[in-house]
């Protein structure tokens, strides 16, 4: 009979699994000391591969199960135990049962090739098949939440929908800072329909680095302009600091508030529009915001398609983070756009149990997946037997591995340990990918595996030819093939000056293609840098041999050391793979010598040793590696506690970042959250009061703009008395100037064609602004009447000034007097009277066309009479919907040239009406929402 196993509520059989382990990592160094108060890294030196060991314990040893998302970021042994949501005696795992293949089977039908945006793309899905399943949400839960075409298209116009009430206009950015799951896939594409630009970010993982999280965070929101920051409602304290230091923020939302029961927005989109804003990891640099149209994108995603020979049975399984170009793009854009479905698990869940990756590819089946090259190396040594226990991994057909330099030697240890459970080695996929180029670049031919080059390590460097070693020999690199450019896409090896370069010789790699941007959002410096004589520097080092490429480094992290050039990769891996170092967190940089001003080889590595003499036994074994590996000695080796190598979001060392904080001694600083808070709130003081006063002047505008519109309104309705029409006229013309003219609003007039002195015309317009009308009235020439609702009536100070100036009224909601109003209006023109009608009928907060109703064009064409387009532009912003908070502007007025009836049927007023809404679309500059 079973035992039953120890409840968490002591806590001390937790201490005793992690002694047991500290004393693994460190033979009997921590183990008494240790409490439910302990740093699992700094006290227990538990690092994060170690983590993952424990958590496998608790779970096995014990039988406890945990909330992985609590489990992974818990500091402390006592913060473990919170995590723990039950216990039972824990059998080995085992993978699930996989899905029955009629329920993984999805419409063979293929999407037009002429798909102009993602948009396009999931209205297409979502009529063709609107119950299939898109995705399937992997977490905690016995089953996954998934989520059909339909579902998803319904709930991103609600969405969109909420967003167009905020006033998102077209083109804005819209950040979103939301964890893996349906409300990140439907926040993202309800921006994109409601006219926005998504700006992915990563949530914070831990409150201990929210200091550095949020100052990079509000230098990517300040550099694309966010207007607004759609987040869980967890992250809005720190959300609003963030706010606090951004002018252009508008507000802080979560998704459930922008859902607008029964709303619905869908915003047409073009080939050429913004479709995504994508920030560099920042490993190298400062992040950039990679501008990608749907275009772009649209065309990598059918590039990487053709190159994998895309079919109709096919799953993607990821684990990426949805933040990463390879994630966001590579595994959900492109399942969603060729229509296959995506099992999609938060990287936390794979962090916390690795084999759980397997697992989704065995029990769904899944023929497609990525992951960077650490991932399957963890795979390959750290999972145990136990874990793999009944895989099949034999539908997995191609394994991208990329994001990260791709080590030969960690491609043939996971194929190795692999494929006695069916993975193949033509499915082994090394690939080459930036987000300047929307994701992917180069491919190697499907199926063939990996390809290796055996060079002398010399050899590698800039300008030289690459020659060949023998495989076993001490002066060997081992280079993997990433492929060939896509298709449609070229690559180029070139030297400093930009001449190609021979084969098999390193120099800078370049690249051009659909998919390339056209340069960093709102960064004209970096772009200029990018783009040079119709190519785009990748920033790379590398070579071409039989038209596939091999890269050997980054350019900004060549090392110069006694007039020798290398990378840094293979010392932080030799490095790394030392006793006493925590892997995967080791950084070499260059520094120069505050004296000579000559650079410095300074090698930085985390260890959890903490006694003098095996820290320093520890520095001349890197010494020693050093010169064994690059024949010159480090001028530093700095040997530091656990987390001090800065990472970005997807896990590459941030050399340059780490240099920084090397050459300023501030290596390993940490502050308490009570302390990062204090620096956050302290440095928001000062733009929190900019905001402030920028606020003040806003309301004052405001109060001052009303009473110059009721001064002006009065003046108005004074002059609607005056005995002649005439007199009416020029009276209210010239207060609805005096608007205009009093509140500083600039306006711009622009006539494309002169229009005809004599005869009736009927003027059309877009509406978005209450101001439109007095805008028109003060500033059009010639003599009209103008149409209005007949609700304005209901007003008895607005219907009497309407009346006076010779306003018709027409009804837009009861049939039989709407067709007598038409009626009614064509006699009008026939009489020689010209009409100016708003033919949307109404406006929205949300910007956009809407459709135009038909009665102004059926005037115009009983009466053969021309339609002038007028096309407003800016009032919107200035006084937006059901908001009557006045704001300062521009308006650009532009009058089409007329155009002539071409009858007096029903066809002839229709070809009126697209003529005229062609005409104010083009310049009105706003979406088509028709």
């Amino acid at each position: 009979m079973l035992s039953s196993p120890p409840a968490p509520a002591s806590g001390e059989p937790l201490l005793a699994l992690i002694r047991d382990l500290a004393q693994e990592l460190r033979p009997g160094v921590h183990g008494p000391s240790l409490s439910l108060d302990s740093a699992l890294d700094a006290d227990a030196g538990i690092d994060s591969l170690g983590r993952m060991e424990l958590l496998l314990r608790m779970e096995r040893t014990l039988g406890w199960h945990l909330d992985e998302e609590q489990a992974v970021t818990a500091q402390t042994p006592r913060q473990l135990l919170a995590a723990v949501t039950g216990w039972h005696p824990a059998p080995a795992p085992r993978p699930a049962t996989p899905v029955p293949a009629a329920q993984r089977h999805h419409d063979t039908r293929r999407i037009p090739a002429d798909t102009p945006s993602l948009t396009a793309a999931l209205a297409w899905h979502a009529e063709q098949h609107p119950d299939q399943i898109h995705l399937h949400v992997v977490g905690d839960a016995p089953q996954a939440a998934t989520s059909s075409y339909a579902e998803l298209l319904r709930a991103a116009e609600a969405l969109a929908s909420g967003l167009g009430d905020l006033g998102l206009t077209p083109g804005q950015p819209v950040a979103l800072m939301l964890p893996t799951g349906n409300e990140f896939f439907q926040t993202f594409m309800g921006i994109l329909l409601a006219g926005g630009v998504p700006v992915p970010l990563y949530p914070p993982l831990r409150m201990t680095q929210i200091e550095e999280h949020l100052k990079r965070q509000s230098g990517i929101l300040a550099n694309a302009e966010a207007t607004f920051l759609v987040t869980f409602p967890q992250a809005r304290t720190a959300a609003r600091l963030l706010r606090a230091r951004l002018p252009a923020l508008r507000a802080v939302v979560t998704p459930e508030d922008l859902a607008a029961p029964g709303g619905r927005l869908h915003q047409r989109r073009a080939a050429d529009d913004l479709a995504l804003i994508q920030y560099t990891s920042g490993s190298t640099g400062d992040p950039k915001g990679v501008a990608l149209r749907n275009g772009n994108l649209l065309a990598n995603i059918r590039a990487m398609g053709a190159a994998i020979e895309v079919r109709d049975d096919d799953v993607f399984v990821s684990w990426l983070p949805l933040y990463h170009d390879m994630g966001l793009i590579g595994a959900w854009l492109g399942s969603l756009y060729h229509g296959h479905p995506l099992v999609v698990m938060p990287p936390l869940a794979f962090v916390a149990r690795p084999q759980r990756w397997l697992q989704a590819i065995h029990t769904y089946r899944g023929t497609l997946s990525a992951a960077p090259n650490f991932a399957y190396d963890l795979c390959a040594s750290r999972l145990a037997n136990e874990d793999l226990e009944g895989l099949d991994l034999s539908s997995w057909r191609v394994a991208f591995n990329g994001a990260e330099p791709v080590h030969a030697r960690t491609l043939e240890h996971f194929i190795t340990r692999y494929a006695p459970l069916g993975f193949r080695r033509t499915a082994m996929t090394p690939v080459y990918g930036l987000a300047e180029c929307s994701v992917g670049l180069a491919f190697p031919p499907l199926g063939r595996g990996p390809r290796i080059d055996h060079v002398q390590r010399d050899s590698l460097q800039p300008g030289r030819r690459v020659q060949t070693a023998a495989a076993d020999t001490a002066i060997a690199a081992q280079v993997p093939s990433c492929g060939r450019a896509l298709p449609g896409h070229q690559i180029q090896v070139v030297d400093d000056a930009g001449r190609a370069l021979a084969e098999r010789t390193v120099g800078h790699i370049r690249f051009r293609g659909p998919s390339a941007t056209r340069g960093y959002y709102r960064n004209p410096e970096a772009s200029a840098e990018l783009l040079r004589d119709g190519w785009l520097e990748t920033g790379d080092y590398g070579y071409l041999a039989d038209g596939e490429i091999y890269l050997t480094g980054r350019a900004k992290e060549l090392i110069i050391r006694g007039g020798r050039n290398f990378y840094p990769y293979e010392l932080e891996q030799a490095v790394g793979d030392l006793s006493g170092i925590r892997k995967n967190s080791v950084a070499v940089f260059a520094s120069p010598d505050p004296g000579s001003g000559n650079e410095r080889l300074v090698v930085l590595a985390e260890t959890r040793e903490r006694d003098p003499r095996s820290l320093e036994q520890l520095r001349q074994r890197i010494y020693q590696r050093t010169l064994d590996l690059l024949q010159i000695p480090p001028d530093d080796v700095v040997l530091a506690a656990p987390r001090t190598v800065l990472k970005t979001s997807s896990g590459k060392i941030r050399r340059n970042a780490c240099r920084q904080l090397y050459e300023r001694d501030a290596l390993g600083r940490r502050s308490a959250v009570w302390a990062q808070f204090l620096r956050l709130r302290l440095a928001a003081v000062g733009p929190s009061l900019r905001r402030a006063a920028s606020a003040t002047q806003r309301t004052l505008y405001a109060a001052y703009a009303w009473l110059v519109f009721f001064t002006m309104a009065s003046f108005a309705l004074l002059a609607t008395f005056l005995p002649r029409h005439s007199w009416r006229i020029r009276g209210s013309r010239a207060a609805a100037r005096g608007l205009l003219w009093f509140t500083g609003t600039p306006c711009h007039v622009r006539v494309l064609q002169p229009l005809p002195r004599d005869g009736a015309r009927v003027l059309v317009s877009n509406h978005a602004s209450y101001l439109d009308g007095i805008l028109l009235w003060g500033l059009l020439p010639g003599r009209y009447r103008i149409v209005a609702k007949r609700e304005l009536q209901d007003a008895p100070l607005v219907r009497s000034l309407l009346e006076r100036i010779g306003t018709r009224f027409v009804d837009r909601f009861d049939p039989r007097r709407g067709a007598q109003d038409a009626e009614a209006l064509t006699e009008v023109v026939r009489d020689g009277t010209s009409l100016l009608l708003f033919p949307e009928g109404t406006f929205v907060g949300a910007p956009g066309l809407q459709p135009f109703r038909m009665g102004a064009f059926v005037a115009a064409a009983q009466a053969r009479v021309p339609v002038i387009p007028i096309a407003i532009r800016g009032t919107r912003a200035m006084l937006r919907g059901s908001e009557w908070f006045p704001m300062r502007g521009s308006v650009e007025i532009t009058i089409g040239a007329p155009i002539q009836p071409s009858g007096e049927d029903w066809a002839a007023a229709l070809a009126l009406r697209d003529a005229a809404r062609q005409a104010i679309l083009r310049h009105c500059g706003e979406p088509d929402l028709q």
